[in-house]
């Protein structure tokens, strides 16, 4: 069973940083990419970044020159450093991964996984 942890991430002053960290666990062969997306209660989730593994990052235009997404494949991981935080970011961030991963003797898939949430993250 793949497990996605996530942790960093608390309060801050606007203009502040904070740092996410997010882990996966589990047979996994292969990470396709990971990612973040953050919720404000009331609303949808939304994107915030994603890292291939591969050179390729992608991020909301709200966050550009002031977020950092950086993922090591081998160690199934991904950081979202977080600058110059503004009130409204205050929100839940949650990890997301595509992977291979083992469901059985020589078999696999590839599914998508969502961490449990980091509540209560950003600048207030």
């Amino acid at each position: 069973q793949v497990q996605l942890v996530e942790s960093g991430g608390g309060l801050v002053q606007p203009g502040g940083s904070l740092k996410l960290s997010c882990a996966a666990s589990g047979i996994i062969f292969r990470v396709d990419h990971m990612g973040w997306y953050r919720q404000v209660p009331g609303k949808q989730r939304e994107f915030v970044a994603q890292d291939t593994g591969s050179g390729t990052t992608n991020y909301d235009d709200s966050v550009k020159g002031r977020f950092t997404i950086s993922i090591d494949s081998a160690k199934k991981t991904v950081d979202l450093q977080m600058n110059a935080l503004q009130a409204e970011e205050k929100a839940e961030y949650f990890c997301k991964a595509q992977l291979e991963e083992s469901i059985g003797t020589n078999d696999s898939r590839v599914s998508e996984w969502w961490g449990q949430g980091n509540q209560g993250t950003g600048s207030s």
